[in-house]
Protein backbone atom coordinates (compact mmCIF):
# COMPACT_ATOMS: atom_id res chain seq x y z
CA UNK A 1 0.00 0.00 0.00
CA UNK A 2 1.12 3.59 -0.57
CA UNK A 3 0.50 6.64 1.31
CA UNK A 4 -3.21 7.30 0.11
CA UNK A 5 -4.16 4.15 0.71
CA UNK A 6 -6.59 3.98 3.96
CA UNK A 7 -8.17 0.74 3.61
CA UNK A 8 -6.93 -2.48 3.22
CA UNK A 9 -9.57 -3.89 0.40
CA UNK A 10 -7.95 -5.45 -2.36
CA UNK A 11 -10.40 -3.71 -4.46
CA UNK A 12 -8.88 -0.79 -6.45
CA UNK A 13 -12.54 0.98 -6.44
CA UNK A 14 -13.20 0.42 -2.81
CA UNK A 15 -9.60 2.11 -2.30
CA UNK A 16 -10.51 5.03 -4.73
CA UNK A 17 -13.91 5.77 -3.26
CA UNK A 18 -12.72 5.74 0.42
CA UNK A 19 -10.18 8.57 -0.78
CA UNK A 20 -12.31 10.14 -3.40
CA UNK A 21 -15.96 9.14 -2.52
CA UNK A 22 -17.46 11.67 -0.60
CA UNK A 23 -19.32 14.54 -2.52
CA UNK A 24 -16.48 17.37 -1.59
CA UNK A 25 -13.91 15.82 -3.01
CA UNK A 26 -15.24 15.26 -6.42
CA UNK A 27 -17.12 19.01 -6.72
CA UNK A 28 -13.41 20.08 -5.91
CA UNK A 29 -11.43 18.13 -8.50
CA UNK A 30 -14.11 19.00 -10.82
CA UNK A 31 -13.66 22.63 -10.51
CA UNK A 32 -10.05 22.34 -10.65
CA UNK A 33 -10.62 20.84 -13.65
CA UNK A 34 -12.64 24.02 -14.57
CA UNK A 35 -9.63 26.45 -13.56
CA UNK A 36 -10.47 27.20 -9.92
CA UNK A 37 -7.29 27.37 -7.85
CA UNK A 38 -7.90 29.52 -4.88
CA UNK A 39 -9.14 28.40 -1.38
CA UNK A 40 -11.81 31.36 -1.80
CA UNK A 41 -12.60 30.46 -5.24
CA UNK A 42 -13.54 27.05 -4.09
CA UNK A 43 -15.86 28.06 -1.13
CA UNK A 44 -17.81 30.34 -3.16
CA UNK A 45 -18.41 28.06 -6.17
CA UNK A 46 -19.07 25.07 -3.75
CA UNK A 47 -20.31 26.87 -0.60
CA UNK A 48 -18.94 24.51 1.55
CA UNK A 49 -18.15 25.47 5.31
CA UNK A 50 -13.74 26.54 5.15
CA UNK A 51 -13.66 23.66 7.75
CA UNK A 52 -14.90 21.06 5.65
CA UNK A 53 -13.27 22.38 2.17
CA UNK A 54 -9.76 23.03 4.37
CA UNK A 55 -10.06 19.06 5.20
CA UNK A 56 -10.84 18.33 1.75
CA UNK A 57 -8.04 20.35 -0.11
CA UNK A 58 -5.75 19.12 2.49
CA UNK A 59 -6.89 15.08 2.08
CA UNK A 60 -5.75 15.68 -1.94
CA UNK A 61 -2.71 17.22 -1.84
CA UNK A 62 -1.54 14.62 0.74
CA UNK A 63 -2.90 11.97 -1.79
CA UNK A 64 -0.98 13.50 -4.56
CA UNK A 65 -4.37 14.77 -6.40
CA UNK A 66 -3.36 18.38 -5.86
CA UNK A 67 -0.40 20.25 -5.36
CA UNK A 68 -0.32 23.57 -3.08
CA UNK A 69 1.71 26.27 -4.61
CA UNK A 70 2.27 30.00 -4.12
CA UNK A 71 -0.40 32.05 -6.22
CA UNK A 72 0.82 32.58 -10.24
CA UNK A 73 0.66 36.32 -9.27
CA UNK A 74 3.14 36.47 -6.65
CA UNK A 75 0.46 37.31 -3.57
CA UNK A 76 0.58 35.64 -0.43
CA UNK A 77 -2.18 32.85 -1.62
CA UNK A 78 -1.79 30.09 -2.28
CA UNK A 79 -3.07 28.01 -5.05
CA UNK A 80 -4.83 24.08 -5.51
CA UNK A 81 -3.02 22.80 -9.03
CA UNK A 82 -4.33 19.59 -10.80
CA UNK A 83 -1.37 17.50 -10.32
CA UNK A 84 -0.43 14.47 -13.11
CA UNK A 85 -2.61 11.79 -10.65
CA UNK A 86 -5.21 14.36 -10.49
CA UNK A 87 -5.63 14.81 -14.49
CA UNK A 88 -5.84 11.17 -14.84
CA UNK A 89 -9.26 11.38 -12.97
CA UNK A 90 -10.54 13.45 -15.97
CA UNK A 91 -12.59 9.89 -17.13
CA UNK A 92 -14.46 9.78 -13.88
CA UNK A 93 -15.37 13.24 -13.95
CA UNK A 94 -16.83 13.41 -17.36
CA UNK A 95 -18.58 9.91 -16.82
CA UNK A 96 -20.44 11.60 -14.11
CA UNK A 97 -21.13 14.09 -16.04
CA UNK A 98 -22.16 12.78 -18.88
CA UNK A 99 -24.20 9.87 -16.57
CA UNK A 100 -26.15 13.05 -15.08
CA UNK A 101 -26.68 14.60 -18.67
CA UNK A 102 -28.18 11.45 -19.77
CA UNK A 103 -30.02 10.75 -16.16
CA UNK A 104 -30.50 14.11 -14.12
CA UNK A 105 -30.97 16.42 -16.40
CA UNK A 106 -34.74 16.94 -17.78
CA UNK A 107 -35.64 17.83 -21.69
CA UNK A 108 -35.85 21.30 -22.02
CA UNK A 109 -34.03 21.88 -18.54
CA UNK A 110 -30.52 24.31 -19.14
CA UNK A 111 -27.48 22.94 -18.27
CA UNK A 112 -23.73 23.68 -18.94
CA UNK A 113 -22.26 21.09 -21.32
CA UNK A 114 -19.02 20.67 -21.82
CA UNK A 115 -17.35 21.95 -24.99
CA UNK A 116 -14.28 20.73 -27.37
CA UNK A 117 -11.86 22.98 -27.94
CA UNK A 118 -11.12 21.30 -31.24
CA UNK A 119 -14.36 20.90 -32.17
CA UNK A 120 -16.66 23.59 -30.74
CA UNK A 121 -19.06 21.04 -30.12
CA UNK A 122 -20.30 19.59 -26.89
CA UNK A 123 -17.84 16.62 -25.67
CA UNK A 124 -18.73 12.86 -27.27
CA UNK A 125 -19.89 10.37 -24.93
CA UNK A 126 -17.58 8.91 -23.29
CA UNK A 127 -16.71 4.63 -24.24
CA UNK A 128 -14.46 2.33 -23.85
CA UNK A 129 -12.94 0.31 -27.00
CA UNK A 130 -10.50 -2.50 -27.70
CA UNK A 131 -7.67 -1.54 -30.02
CA UNK A 132 -9.91 -2.73 -33.13
CA UNK A 133 -12.14 -0.13 -32.08
CA UNK A 134 -15.05 -1.77 -30.95
CA UNK A 135 -16.75 -0.84 -27.71
CA UNK A 136 -16.32 -2.74 -24.33
CA UNK A 137 -19.42 -2.99 -22.02
CA UNK A 138 -20.08 -4.21 -18.64
CA UNK A 139 -20.99 -8.07 -19.61
CA UNK A 140 -17.80 -7.87 -21.74
CA UNK A 141 -16.19 -8.01 -18.51
CA UNK A 142 -14.89 -10.17 -15.14
CA UNK A 143 -12.83 -9.53 -12.33
CA UNK A 144 -9.40 -11.96 -12.45
CA UNK A 145 -7.99 -13.41 -9.92
CA UNK A 146 -5.66 -11.37 -7.52
CA UNK A 147 -2.24 -10.38 -8.95
CA UNK A 148 0.71 -8.46 -7.60
CA UNK A 149 0.47 -4.78 -9.15
CA UNK A 150 3.31 -5.07 -12.05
Amino acid sequence: MNETTRTTSPCPVARTVDLLGDKWSLLIIRDAFDGVRRFGQFQRSLGVAKNILSIRLRTLVDAGVLSSEPASDGSSYREYVLTDRGRELFDLIISLRQWGEHHTVVRGEQYAPLIDHATGEPLGRLTYVRPDGSPVRADDTHVGDLRPMA
